[in-house]
């Protein structure tokens, strides 16, 4: 599946290993992700492509704020992933 903006992700290396965050930009070797805590949607952190496993899950993340992802990733985390 091809890594796009807005997609949901589970981090599966790192310090953020096992956590969903959204992926707010992408270029050829990289993908750049926030989780509206650590890494804002001002401060997203870079991550290597191979480091993270997309979901079938795609926001729109224009006017979206770093407490409205907070709660979704939340939801999504817990299982209601109709968020």
């Amino acid at each position: 599946m091809q890594l796009q903006v807005g997609m949901v992700v589970r981090v599966i290396a790192g310090k953020e290993q096992n956590d969903f965050c959204m992926i707010i930009r992408t270029e050829k070797n990289s993908v750049w992700l926030s989780d509206g805590k650590h890494h804002t949607l001002q401060n997203p952190k870079r991550k290597n492509p191979k480091h993270v496993r997309p979901t079938q899950t795609i926001w729109n993340p224009n006017g979206m704020t770093d407490c409205s992802l907070r709660k979704k990733l939340r939801l999504f985390k817990e299982g209601n992933k109709f968020v």
